[in-house]
C-alpha cells in the first residue's frame, strides 16, 4: 500500500464507512479472499475456510465498519449477548477484514468477511471496492457453498470462474461446466463487476453440498474449497485435510443406508453426477468411445437446464 494512505485518503483512520486498524499495513499485489453470509455459506464453508487461513497465517485485524447499522438490519441480523466471568458483552454484527503475509509465496492476503446488506447496498459495494483499491488488490476471489442435487458418495463438486493462468492447476478439481444460473442473487455481484472494470482480477469458487446433508459446519466441504485454494495459491497441503470431514460423511452414509427412499434418490444422483463429471477426467487418460464425449456434454447441458 502506498504511504499516502495515512494522509489524504484516510481521515482519522477512516476510509469511507471503514474504520482502519492502526498501524496501517503496507500491502502490495494483494489477494483478497472473501465470503458472504448468509448467502452461499451453507455448512459455514466460507466462514470456516477464512478462519482456517487466518489461524494458519496469524492474520491481524485490518478494518471493520464503523457504523454497521447503516447497512445491516439488526432485527434480521441480531446482536448477541454473551456473559463471561460475570461480565456481559453485546456483540454487534459487522463486516470485518484481516490481513496476513504468506512467507512461502511472498504474497499479501486480505480475508474479508462480508454480510449481506439490508440497506444502501450500492454504497456498501462501492465501499468494498474502495477498500480493495486502497490496499492494492490484484485479485478478488469469493468463496462459498451452496446446496445442490449431488450425492455424498462422490467428491463434492466445485464450480466457479478463475483466471486462465489457474486452469491447469485446477484440472480434476473444478467442474468444467459454465454457470448458467438465472434468478435472484446478491447485490454483492456488483463488487466483482466493479473490480473487473477497475482491472482487478475477479474470480469465484463454490462447493456444491448435498441438499440432504445440512450440517451446521461441513468440514468435508471446507476441505474441498481448501483443495482448490491450495492449488491456486500454493498454500500448505495440510490445510485441505479431509479427516474430520470424512468422519462426518461416514455418519451420513450410515443414516442414508437406513432410509430406502433417500438411498434410491442418492443412486439417481450418482448416475446424474457420473454422466456430467466424466468428461472432466479425460485429461487423466480416460478414453471414451467415439461420440460418447459429445453425448455426455449434451446430457450435462440438459441437466443444467432442467
Amino acid at each position: 500500500m502506498n504511504k499516502s494512505i495515512l494522509s489524504d485518503t484516510i481521515v482519522g483512520m477512516r476510509l469511507g464507512p471503514w474504520e482502519i486498524t492502526e498501524p496501517v499495513p503496507e500491502l502490495s499485489d494483494t489477494i483478497i479472499i472473501a465470503m458472504l453470509m448468509p448467502w452461499v455459506n451453507v455448512g459455514s464453508v466460507g466462514t470456516l475456510t477464512l478462519k482456517l487461513l487466518e489461524r494458519e497465517f496469524k492474520a491481524k485485524e485490518l478494518a471493520k465498519l464503523s457504523e454497521p447499522g447503516k447497512f445491516l438490519d439488526f432485527t434480521r441480523d441480531r446482536p448477541e449477548m454473551t456473559s463471561k466471568d460475570g461480565s456481559r458483552t453485546l456483540s454487534i454484527p459487522n463486516c470485518d477484514a484481516t490481513y496476513a503475509h504468506d512467507p512461502s509465496s511472498g504474497r499479501d492476503f486480505v480475508f474479508l468477511h462480508i454480510r449481506e446488506p439490508h440497506m444502501y447496498g450500492e454504497e456498501y459495494c462501492s465501499a468494498i471496492v474502495e477498500l480493495a483499491k486502497q490496499f492494492n488488490a490484484a485479485e478478488y476471489c469469493r468463496i462459498g457453498g451452496m446446496y445442490d442435487e449431488v450425492p455424498h458418495t462422490r467428491p463434492l463438486k466445485i464450480t466457479g470462474s478463475v483466471g486462465d493462468e489457474y486452469l491447469d492447476k485446477l484440472t480434476g478439481i473444478i467442474s468444467p461446466r459454465s454457470n448458467t444460473y438465472q434468478g435472484p442473487t446478491s447485490i454483492l455481484q456488483l463488487v466483482g463487476d466493479n473490480l473487473s472494470d477497475a482491472g482487478i482480477e475477479n474470480s469465484s469458487i463454490m462447493v456444491h453440498v448435498p441438499h440432504y446433508v445440512q450440517l451446521e459446519e461441513d468440514y468435508l466441504a471446507v476441505a474441498r474449497i481448501m483443495t482448490a485454494l491450495c492449488a491456486i495459491y500454493e498454500f500448505p497441503q495440510h490445510l485441505s485435510d479431509t479427516t474430520r470431514g470424512r468422519g462426518q460423511y461416514e455418519q451420513i452414509a450410515q443414516a442414508v443406508q437406513e432410509n430406502p427412499q433417500i438411498r434410491a434418490r442418492v443412486a439417481q444422483m450418482e448416475q446424474s453426477y457420473d454422466s456430467v463429471e466424466m468428461p472432466a477426467d479425460l485429461s487423466n487418460g480416460v478414453s471414451l468411445p467415439e461420440g460418447m464425449e459429445t453425448f455426455l456434454r449434451e446430457a450435462g447441458k440438459k441437466l443444467d437446464e432442467d
